[in-house]
């Protein structure tokens, strides 16, 4: 299995550099495994796909404001973005730096007259350990001095409506560096609709980190190793989740985070455990989906764990024909843009 296996040609103005107006209102592309089809609607209408009984499951994480603009004690400029916590007594995160020379151990970072920071020793190049000062809540100070993590594909500063639209209204646990950008189209509308008609919704957390952003750097597939991410599931979830199965109910995962999550975390019996780790699973075609039985996603990069993902699930050749569609309809790409279903 080839990393040139998963490309496709992408015109960069397809990348949404800005949500839709509306939340709810981009378009939508289903894909039914079943009889290999492909259709085009409108994510407004999403419930339509949906009966009675059916499971929806969500990443109720957080995007938290991680990047941050200070200086160094020698008055030099340095920009920090925060990768994952670690566990270290105090509040220490990983992070990646950008500054005129690379900050030494022990060096202090002003970012304003509440958040300091100290850099550590430890981790690898280019991450460094930072301890952060502050008083009160940690990330109540991200909110007053951060900035919204935008993509790097999105070639623009964020704006005023980005704090909000770059996140899911669900979003309940901060700790994420990246939107689950499927949730990013959902309204309460949305929650309000699937519940009328008898959609059972719940809650787990992943905490998003940059490794969704990482490209794979070697071109057996196989080779790649995935980044770990924090995730944490309710013993709430995980019984619904569990009755739904037994019971031969249909499991939707919102986005791929979700997805991970409810495949990493199953105990031998095929059944969702409580509790919380780290997921470091790669899915790529070949992998025997156990829990879920529909995904909504987003559409992704080429050449991305992402769209190795949702090859596996469903199928290589019929996935990649989807965003052939795709791109000669003018569809949205990324994290802004349009949204998938595959029933």
């Amino acid at each position: 299995m080839q990393l040139s296996d998963f490309s496709f040609d992408l015109p960069d103005e397809l990348i949404a550099q800005h949500p839709h107006q509306q939340r709810d209102g981009s378009r939508l592309m289903i894909l039914d495994r079943g009889a290999l089809s492909v259709s085009v609607g409108r994510f407004a209408d999403l419930s339509q796909f949906f009966q009675a009984g059916d499971l929806l499951v969500v990443n109720d994480t957080r995007v938290i404001p991680a990047r941050l603009l200070g200086h160094k004690e020698s008055g030099g400029r340095i920009e920090v973005f925060l990768s994952r916590q670690v566990p270290l007594p105090g509040t220490v995160w990983q992070c990646l730096m950008r500054s005129s020379k690379t900050p030494r151990p022990g060096t202090r970072l002003f970012f304003d007259d509440n958040l300091r920071g100290v850099v550590l020793e430890g981790d690898q190049p280019p991450h460094r350990l930072i301890r952060f000062e502050f008083e009160g809540d940690f990330y109540q100070t991200l909110d007053r001095v951060g900035q919204v993590p935008l993509p790097p594909y999105i070639k623009r500063s964020p704006d005023e409506d980005d704090p909000e639209r770059y996140q899911t209204v669900f979003g309940a646990n901060p700790g994420a560096v990246a939107a689950p950008t499927a949730g990013l189209h959902f309204t309460r509308k949305t929650f309000d609709e699937l519940q009328r008609i008898g959609v059972e919704i719940h809650a787990l957390t992943l905490h998003v980190g940059l490794g969704t952003f990482l490209p794979v750097r070697v071109e057996n597939v196989l080779e790649h190793r995935m980044h770990a991410e924090h995730f944490q599931v309710s013993h709430e979830t995980a019984a619904a989740v569990n009755q739904a199965r037994s019971e031969g109910r249909r499991i939707f995962a919102l986005g791929t985070t979700t997805t991970r999550v409810l495949e990493y975390a199953l105990d031998a019996n095929g059944r969702l455990r409580a509790g919380e780790g780290a997921s470091d699973l790669f899915i790529y075609p070949g992998f025997e989906f156990r829990m879920v039985d529909a995904l909504i996603t987003n559409f992704h990069l080429p050449q991305s764990t992402l769209l190795m993902l949702v090859s596996a699930f469903a199928g290589r050749d019929f996935v990649l024909n989807a965003y052939r569609q795709a791109v000669a309809e003018q569809f949205r790409f990324f994290s802004y843009g349009d949204c998938m279903l595959i029933l």
